[in-house]
């Protein structure tokens, strides 16, 4: 078997990562949702090069708290992906898919029939993010204890995982039902309440969310910057919403406004703050009277403390209402669960990986949290992946091109003869 033949599909609740083993980056990243634009009856699958009008679209998904609900949903989409974008003939390439921790056997059982009885694919290999995230991050430095503990945050869930010699320890698997489309769903509401309804706008807020969202690394002192009037308030900035005719994707109004929030430090203090602010004050303030030039063309909403308040959520879920652990006690919990001797050695390699850790200084706040909870004589080391959103997939294309790929999977023959749960045996 070439290493061409395999296909390589990381098929996330947010976003599927496609492409072939054995290539650095998929040859597709496209929304895992079908949507249905307001100027349109029909529902159309998400294509890599053509523009999507997103605006108050109408969205369904495969795929909900992480799990596949709707095979034939599932199926649609990825027959587009495969004939369309892709370009395969499943019948002679081998699938290595990629599914969450615990899925039900009957949820598995659907995966199997879509894959050798929808698509006839040759061969699956089954494999689970975390695995392929260490995976990627061994190939790339070497991990000396071939042990990692994988914090994966994604679309619809957070996952604290143990590595050990690339198999997750599942009896120590922590999860937190938060993750990226919680978070969305939560500034929509800031947003909605405050300023404009956009309950109908998921992919506008996500937009939103990715460029003007970051972690506070002191929310008291934040939350007093953010009550203050005009230029000392060193976070608000504006987002234009599309107007549908001269652009039909919505924008940060001055980017450099957007970044002020770095000039300050941990430490300092809301006086201190004020004062980093000063350096660009008469810059700052010519552009404070521009926009207080209201344009009536264009409808725009300000955002203050929402910025920091969204993200803050992965580190206190109790304060959505949800009676679970935040993230450090999370992964703390994780790694107890866990055989004494490798407590040093998880804390030590602690990856990031899913889109939901792309937020400005989550790495940095998070060793802040952990390292109270964590004894003395061990050393906190954080390491977020290059590229989050990819790092599972890239694990997955090292995998498909090593030589014992072919070995690992199973044939159509084998499923037909012993049945989805028999094959699933080998995998885990």
């Amino acid at each position: 078997m070439h290493q061409n033949g395999v296909v390589v599909l990381d098929n996330g609740g947010g976003l599927i990562k496609a492409g072939h083993g054995g290539e650095r980056d998929p040859s597709a990243v496209i929304p895992n949702c079908v949507y249905r634009p307001l100027s349109s009856k029909k529902w159309v699958t998400p294509s890599p090069t053509e523009p999507m009008d997103l605006t108050s679209a109408a969205v369904r998904r495969p795929i909900d708290r992480g799990y596949l609900i709707n095979p034939d949903l599932q199926r649609e989409i990825w027959a587009h992906l495969f004939t369309q974008v892709l370009r395969v003939n499943p019948a002679q390439s081998s699938l290595l898919l990629t599914e969450p921790l615990f899925t039900l056997p009957s949820i598995q059982r659907a995966a199997d029939e879509l894959v050798f009885e929808d698509f006839n694919f040759a061969a699956l290999y089954v494999a689970h993010s975390p695995s392929l995230a260490h995976l990627y991050e061994a190939s790339r430095r070497p991990i000396t204890a071939q042990c990692s503990l994988v914090v994966d945050c994604g679309f619809s869930f957070t996952h604290a995982v143990p590595v050990f010699q690339n198999f997750p320890i599942n009896y120590a698997a922590k999860r937190i039902d938060l993750g990226g489309k919680a978070l969305t769903n939560y500034l929509k509401e800031l947003v909605s309440y405050r300023s404009v309804n956009v309950m109908d706008e998921t992919f506008l807020i996500d937009d939103v969310k990715e460029k003007l969202c970051f972690v506070s690394m002191n929310v008291p002192r934040d939350l007093q910057i953010a009550k203050k009037h005009g230029k000392e308030n060193a976070f608000r900035c504006t987002y234009v919403l599309p107007d549908g005719v001269t652009h039909t994707q919505g924008y940060v109004k001055d980017p450099e406004e957007a970044k002020r929030y770095l000039a300050d430090g941990d430490g300092d203090s809301v006086q201190e703050v004020a004062k980093k602010m000063d350096v660009d004050r008469g810059e700052v303030a010519d552009k404070l009277e521009d926009r207080k030039k209201i344009d009536l063309s264009k409808n725009e909403f300000d955002l203050t403390n929402e910025r920091f308040l969204v993200p803050e959520m992965i580190f206190h879920p109790a304060d959505l209402g949800m009676n679970q652990a935040g993230l450090a006690e999370c992964i703390v919990q994780a790694v107890s669960s866990c055989h004494p001797h490798l407590h040093p050695v998880l804390y030590e390699s602690i990856i990031l990986t899913g889109g939901s850790t792309l937020f400005p200084r989550l790495a940095d706040r998070l060793e802040r949290e952990l390292r109270p909870l964590v004894p003395d004589e061990y050393q906190v080391k954080i390491t977020p992946q290059e590229d989050p959103i990819l790092g599972v997939w890239r694990g997955g294309s090292v995998l498909a091109s090593s030589p014992d790929f072919e070995a690992m999977c199973v044939t159509k023959a084998e499923y037909e003869e012993l049945g989805s749960a028999r094959c699933r045996k080998r995998f885990f």
